[in-house]
């Protein structure tokens, strides 16, 4: 498919027109320039074609060792590697000399050049655009992305730069008709008798990935972790905290199955959180968790355990997803069969909630256990999907009431009737019982512990519902005497 990296300095509204051609909010747009730090990639329409766009940090001049050249290297490697590139000028601010300084490296490394003029619709913008034309990159396509102005001519400019057949397109009616009294098979999903079929788009990949999302506090190494698995330097890293803020998500294959995972920024204390990008930047790793299928935990292995760390463990048990705990840097431990102990025990004793949760020692700098963690997640996973057949459930909940009856109530005995599991993911089961009010948190928590014992459900959440059952004579009207 082909691929459009949307290049410029900093706050000239890249990260609006992502989001615009997206459909979605997923870049984090502020006022304040240098939001985008990494390359974030993202499924585009606009109107009949479709392709891949990407966003990029804005480029900056500066040492290669600082932060901002480390974001200037990742643009570079976007601008390289992409078929065409959007390179967009602030037209309200005017023309500056990093507008310049820029448009002749694009002009040396890129494939393609459209310059893109935003903030047309601004009042006093005119003067912009005309001296964006001594940039030498051709004519200059005015839009305003928050508006959504000028998106029709930023169309074009790109089909007559790559070309229509370069697209991903949307077919119209009248297509689909003329292919269908030629012959030509439609795309797959299409139903060639349906009359009332107005556009079609060619599926991706039925094949859907495994959706893992990386999180815990800022510095835990979390970045370093998913550039060791792609095998290049695809995130931005360093010794800074923070350093992440969009979720960003890569896709790979582990042993054949493809994977789509979700570097998040880090995740401090809500009180510490402050800053409006910074609750932007939590917002987005919270979505990220809500989403995924399994989440790893990354943890420091240097100070394990902070109260943030137990606080991000009860939440992603909460919201229900598979978690997995990597201890990170373990390159740097030295006497590890005592801290490897030490750790097994403070895991049981700290997440009750996580019992049997698995935990795998790790390092994102060597690569050291990497596989051993997928291997982890894999299987949590299967868990995590696991499901019980009624008969199975109904026999195992005879015996365990058998063994141990619920306490009876003002003396009168709870009686526990029937067992189902309405869904996996997590796996969720529901009990019918004469009074549901009175079976006690006590014997739901031993119900769930010894489901979790029984089935080898050892690690993922699981949810125990209570119920009464109907009364069957609730519907009948009452006798006339």
């Amino acid at each position: 498919m082909v691929t459009i990296a949307i290049i410029g300095r900093p706050n000239v509204g890249k990260s609006t027109l992502f989001n615009r051609l997206v459909g979605k909010r997923l870049a984090l747009v502020d006022d304040r320039p240098g939001v985008t730090r990494d390359r974030r990639p993202g499924d585009a329409h606009l109107l009949d074609i479709a392709f891949e766009v990407m966003d990029t940090a804005g480029l900056e001049e500066a040492g290669a060792e600082t932060l901002e050249g480390r974001m200037r290297a990742q643009t570079e490697e976007a601008i390289s590697s992409a078929d065409l590139c959007l390179f967009m000028i602030d037209v309200k601010s005017g023309l500056t000399p990093a507008d310049l300084t820029f448009a002749e490296l694009l002009r040396r490394k890129a494939a393609k050049v459209i310059l893109v003029a935003n903030k047309a619709e601004a009042r006093g913008s005119d003067a912009g655009y005309f001296d964006s034309y001594s940039l030498g990159l051709g004519d200059p396509v005015a839009i305003s992305a928050e508006h959504g102005e000028g998106m029709g001519d930023l169309r074009d400019a790109l089909v007559e730069a790559l070309g229509r057949a370069a697209f991903r397109v949307k077919k119209t009616r009248r297509e689909i008709q003329a292919e269908r009294e030629t012959g030509i098979a439609l795309p797959e999903g299409t139903d060639p008798e349906d009359p009332d079929v107005e556009e079609v788009i060619p599926p991706y990949d039925a094949t859907k990935p495994l959706r893992i999302a990386i999180v815990g506090r800022p510095n835990a190494g979390k970045s370093t972790l998913v550039n060791r698995y792609l095998g290049e330097d695809r995130l931005l890293t360093g010794p800074e905290a923070g350093i992440t803020r969009d979720s960003i998500s890569v896709e790979w294959e582990w042993r054949g199955r493809r994977v789509k995972m979700f570097d998040t920024a880090g995740l401090r204390r809500k009180a510490r959180v402050q800053e409006k990008l910074e609750k932007l930047s939590v917002a987005d790793a919270l979505r990220a968790i809500k989403f995924a299928e399994v989440v790893v935990i990354v943890l420091d292995v240097t100070i394990p355990f902070e109260k943030q760390d137990l606080s991000i463990v009860d939440l992603v048990v909460r919201e229900g997803r598979a978690p997995v705990i990597a201890f990170n840097k373990w390159d740097l431990v030295e006497d590890r069969q005592a801290v490897l102990a030490d750790l097994r025990e403070k895991t049981d004793r700290l997440l009750p909630q996580a019992r049997g949760i698995r935990a795998i020692t790790c390092s994102g700098e060597t690569g050291e256990g990497l596989d051993r963690l997928m291997k982890a997640v894999a299987d949590t996973h299967e868990l995590w999907n696991k499901r019980v057949s009624t008969a199975k459930l109904n026999q195992w909940l005879s015996r365990v009431v058998a063994h141990h009856p619920p306490p009876a109530v003002a003396g009168r005995r709870v009686t526990v009737k029937y067992m189902t599991q309405v869904k996996s993911r997590p796996p969720t089961y529901m009990i019918s019982t004469t009074r549901p009010e009175a079976l006690g948190t006590a014997y739901t928590r031993y119900l769930i512990n010894k489901l979790r014992e029984d089935f080898g459900l050892d690690g993922v959440p699981i949810r125990l519902g209570l119920r009464k059952p109907a009364n069957p004579y609730a519907s009948r009207k009452p006798r006339r005497s």
